[in-house]
């Protein structure tokens, strides 16, 4: 089955799946070890690890380098995120075709103004409902498969309100949109607001932290929510515990003191299969 069938089906299935977000390859084979069966390719946690703000300082292809290594190492699906498709909707166009050639399986644009912000941050600012369904019907229009999943975020709930932002995804999904991703609900109300009112496919984010409460996953299915995003969980981690590692190298010039916070030697190539690429290696004749 393609990765984009795959996802499909995880959205038909009217169950919630729970997918981390992944920001270099590393992160991916983790997440894909540990079970996981989609990935979600923050673009805030890549503009991070690249030692940027997610406030769109990163051009597309310095995106899609990343993106690369994700899929090439996953061998999942992939939901990536394409901010507002790096501008208008000619770039909406070249980025969707970019996506989909890279083995994306579906990707997410927003209606902010580019360059965009965080949607946890503040002062955000959008483009027209009208600009933002023309992008998403050039979005569909770009691609060659069919089964390839659009997902259509609308920020509106911090700028324009509440029911502006049920308006607008409405008229996304009337646009083409596949999923709906009203981002950064505030309260419960407002996470059980957009169920009842979007009876379409929905992806929430939830992340602790931010702006959205945290909801069990059980209450998140009987109110329809398909896919939950958490993306920067696994990158505040591993900056915790690097941070902590480089405390201990810098008082005592090594890390014994925390041996047992590390991984082995042993598990760290196992992890990235070095026997396998010694195994090909081997000339045989």
């Amino acid at each position: 089955m393609k990765h984009t069938q795959a996802l499909r089906t995880l959205i038909n299935s009217n169950k919630t799946t729970i997918v981390p977000g992944v920001f270099d390859g590393m992160s991916a084979l983790l997440a894909k070890k540990a079970g996981f069966p989609v990935l979600y390719a923050s673009g805030g946690a890549i503009a991070r690890s690249a030692g940027f703000p997610d406030i769109g300082l990163l051009t597309m292809t310095e995106v899609c380098t990343t993106i690369a290594q994700i899929v090439n190492v996953a061998n999942l699906p992939v939901i990536a995120d394409a901010d507002t498709g790096f501008g208008n909707a000619l770039n909406t166009r070249r980025t969707v075709q970019e996506y989909e050639r890279l083995g994306v399986a579906g990707l997410h644009i927003e209606d902010q103004t580019f360059p965009k912000r965080c949607g946890h941050l503040d002062d955000k600012t959008l483009i027209s409902s009208e600009e933002m369904c023309h992008k998403i019907r050039v979005a569909r229009a770009s691609l060659t498969d069919t089964d390839f999943v659009i997902i259509a975020r609308t920020d509106a709930i911090a700028v324009e309100g509440f029911d502006n932002a049920i308006k607008r995804a409405k008229a996304y999904l009337q646009a083409g949109a596949d999923v709906i991703f009203v981002e950064a609900p505030q309260t419960v109300e407002q996470i059980e607001a957009i169920a009842t009112q979007i009876p379409q496919p929905k992806l929430l984010n939830m992340f602790y932290g931010g702006k959205t409460p945290l909801v069990a996953t059980e209450k998140l299915q009987q109110l329809g929510y398909q896919l939950v995003i958490i993306p920067s969980d696994l990158q505040r981690a591993a900056m915790m515990a690097m941070q902590k590692t480089l405390a201990v190298i810098a008082k005592n010039g090594n890390s014994a003191e925390m041996a047992d916070q590390l991984s082995t030697f042993k598990e760290r190539e196992l992890l990235v299969e070095t026997d396998k690429y010694f195994q090909i290696d081997v000339m045989k004749g």
